[in-house]
């Protein structure tokens, strides 16, 4: 089992691809990352299961 797993978002502000590392450890997170390119915060809820990422979503700040 994995406890840290990478994965490649869209940023919702600037529409680049950026990559996050998710700790497959929390089973239900929600936390504020900044993006790489325009550094803006990025809310990104993920749910994992089994040492596994089984969904994420990352949406702006203000929604």
């Amino acid at each position: 089992m994995h406890l840290l797993d990478t994965t490649f978002l869209e940023c919702p502000y600037c529409g680049e691809q950026i990559e996050i590392v998710v700790d497959c450890s929390i089973e239900e997170q929600e936390y504020i990352e900044d993006c790489s390119v325009c550094c803006r915060p990025i809310v990104i809820a993920a749910v994992t299961f089994d040492g596994e990422i089984k969904s994420i979503e990352a949406r702006s700040e203000d929604q």
